[in-house]
């Protein structure tokens, strides 16, 4: 039954992903206990600022008192086996507390405001990129197995292995070199031009999408002709298989063969790859985002890193952790849904 298939990959996914989530709590419980241990010297410090009519001897008897209750408030006077299971139940309702240093873009320290703002941004650039790259790389694939060996094949190929192998980061800022500051076609990176349009203008739209072209070509140039290649071969393979012979023998068009059949039998492993793009495309990348100034997960994330602040790493990993997983659940949906061969814990 497909509920039962569906339901065990979903009970599956949410165990998986509490056993991260306790993982993420018991390596970053003692950066995290430092942060609020000072959290709670700062907050205690600006509260004696106020006391003007106690004594020297009455201003540090309160001062323990408060440290206590603030000890009690945060968990740290528990066990820190428990203070770790407190902290990942936290974590698991999306209770990630408030920055140390990172502010959102309205001035909140409210950690889930901060991570979530960004999820966006990356959505828009590391999207838009794979979305086209499935795109081209898929047209340019079935072209190369239409003609295997042919002039277009050999030629992409070349390119295929030059481009492929090139850093990301390299290759972004070449391009940042040559059509930033040699041509002044495209601005050097960020979201926005400085100051920004009006935030729902049109011009605000045409601003960013401005901003957005330079990033989303060199992902292109980087990922299409690896994901064309690979398209290429799979296609190629199913191309030499009996069946596809046969229909050929019946005189089916060349066309219908390719289309009706080919693709039909090649399908499941191209969507895997294209689904695959699009769930990790969640996650940003830090190198990346950090050449272009693009304000998404992974600047965010190399930011919190550099000021060691540790409820916006929890709460970016959680979300970013969850949304993979989640991903991965949703294409395990879809395969036992287009293919019923699929069997969970049982003989085919």
């Amino acid at each position: 039954m497909y509920w039962k298939y569906a339901l065990k990959r979903l009970l599956n996914a949410v165990f998986i992903y509490v056993i991260l989530i306790f993982i993420f709590s018991a390596l970053f419980n003692v950066q995290m206990e430092q942060t609020v241990y000072a959290q709670i010297d700062e907050r205690i410090k600006q509260e004696t600022m106020q006391l003007k009519d106690m004594k020297p001897d009455e201003i540090r008897e309160w001062a323990i008192q408060r440290k206590a209750h603030y000890y009690t408030v945060y968990s740290l006077d528990k066990p820190v086996l428990e203070r770790v299971f407190i902290r990942a139940g936290n974590a698991l309702i999306f209770k990630y507390g408030n920055s140390s240093l990172i502010k959102s873009s309205s001035g909140s320290r409210d950690v889930r405001i901060i991570v979530t703002e960004t999820i966006p941004r990356t959505l828009l650039l590391f999207m838009t990129a794979t979305i086209l790259d499935i795109l081209l790389g898929f047209w340019l694939g079935i072209k190369k197995a239409q003609k295997p060996g042919k002039a277009l094949d050999k030629t992409t190929s070349v390119i295929t292995m030059v481009v492929y192998g090139m850093p990301s980061w390299w290759l972004g800022m070449l391009m940042i070199m040559v059509f930033s500051y040699i041509f002044k076609v495209f601005p050097s990176g960020g979201l926005t031009s400085t100051p920004p349009p009006p935030d729902g203008s049109w011009a605000f739209f045409i601003d960013s999408l401005y901003h957005l072209i330079l990033p989303v070509i060199t992902l292109l140039v980087i990922g299409f002709w690896g994901r064309a290649f690979l398209t290429r071969n799979i296609v190629l393979s199913t191309l030499q298989e009996d069946y596809i012979m046969s229909a050929r023998a019946r005189g089916v068009p060349e066309r219908k063969v390719l289309y009706g059949h080919a693709l039909r039998s090649a399908a499941p492993p191209i969507v895997t790859m294209g689904l695959l793009a699009l769930i990790v495309s969640f996650s940003g990348n830090i190198l990346f985002e950090g050449i272009f100034s693009w304000p998404g997960m992974g600047n965010l994330y190399w930011v919190a890193v550099q000021q060691n602040d540790i409820p916006v790493l929890m709460g970016n990993l959680s979300l970013t952790t969850g949304l993979y997983i989640a991903g991965l659940a949703i294409l395990d949906l879809i395969y036992g849904f287009l293919d019923p061969r699929i069997k969970v814990g049982g003989k085919a």
